[in-house]
């Protein structure tokens, strides 16, 4: 396959809001030993890219500096050493940066086949936050049938597909939202909503459990909600986070409720686990959630679709607040 020698990126000018971001040349980059070379035809946003954006989310060796974690489209070439795809192959992928391009580089083992009857735009919501939410809530957190789930931000990208999973294997799931538009959304995601602006959700908890909390809480909060949110857990509990919208310190935390309930606080960032840990959730993904995928349920819900040169009008969006869902480029 003729590939061309170089293609349009949104490279960061320098760390600020959505307008540092624009458009680029660069040469088409070569894929590595374990590597495969995907021509994009969309790219998923997402908070981490916001914050990288922003100068606040420190890179790893080996990280591109450009955005974009997670890419849909076909395989155009190979690095040496892989054997699972083959020129032409349809796949999404979860990557290490550069995703927001017309050509991006993304490791085999991070790499998975588009479930069947998926389109592009669909396939590139996926990666980000179906490992995101796979390791965190079911894996780390222990998520399982019969247990109950408290999803704070439940209308978000990440949020939307946590309710998906749970409703499809079983769990009870409460979610938190700041409209009762985006709680009707959590209701027909089959969730039980909690309008964070006009309810404590702690105290809703207590109401709609007889007190015995939820076994699993995924936080995108930090700080401001360590408190409630282990008054929300049941014993034994355990609370995942996954970012710090509220505040990365938390103040005055009460570590006897900590002590009285067994509880454990954890939390992770997907971009700090080695190629090896993304590998094994991408198969674990691919035994329990691409059957489902491929049976037409829990879809990535899609709230808007950007052009490749609109990045800054889609990170504006994301940072609105308004959107339900993911927010896609479109590349080609």
């Amino acid at each position: 396959m003729t590939l061309p020698q170089t293609m349009t990126l949104i490279e960061i000018t320098e760390p600020g809001g959505p307008e540092v971001l624009k458009p680029r040349q660069e040469p088409v980059p070569t894929p590595a030993a374990g590597e495969v070379l995907i021509r994009v035809h969309a790219a998923g946003i997402n908070r981490p890219d916001a914050l990288q954006r922003a100068g606040k989310y420190p890179l790893k060796p080996g990280m591109s500096p450009f955005p974009g974690l997670e890419v849909a489209g076909e395989v155009v070439a190979i690095g040496t050493g892989v054997s699972e795809f083959i020129v032409g192959d349809k796949v999404c992928a979860l990557t290490n940066g550069g995703g927001y391009a017309q050509y991006c580089v993304a490791p085999a083992g991070q790499t998975l086949p588009i479930p069947e009857g998926m389109d592009w735009v669909h396939a590139a919501a996926v990666p980000e936050t179906f490992f995101t939410v796979w390791a965190n809530l079911f894996e780390m957190g222990g998520a399982s049938k019969g247990q109950r789930a408290l999803i704070h931000g439940g209308t978000s990208g990440i949020g939307t597909t946590a309710l998906m999973l749970c409703r499809e294997f079983g769990v009870k799931a409460f979610a938190t939202a700041g409209s009762e538009d985006k709680c009707a959304v959590i209701r027909q995601l089959g969730a039980e909503p909690i309008n964070y602006r006009d309810q404590d959700f702690a105290e809703v908890i207590a109401q709609k459990t007889a007190g015995k909390g939820v076994n699993v809480i995924l936080d995108i909060m930090g700080g401001s909600y360590l408190n409630p949110n282990i008054a929300a857990l049941g014993m034994e509990g355990r609370l995942v986070m996954l970012g710090f919208l509220g505040g990365a310190h938390a103040k005055d935390v009460d570590l006897l409720a900590i002590m009285a309930k067994r509880a454990i606080i954890t939390g992770s960032l997907l971009r700090s686990r080695t190629r090896e840990e993304k590998a094994s959730i991408a198969e674990q993904l691919r035994e329990y959630v691409w059957p489902v995928l491929a049976a037409g349920r829990c879809l990535p819900m899609i709230d808007k679709v950007y052009a490749l040169n609109d990045a800054s009008q889609a990170h504006a969006r994301m940072e609105a607040g308004d959107h339900v869902g993911k927010i896609v480029l479109k590349v080609d």
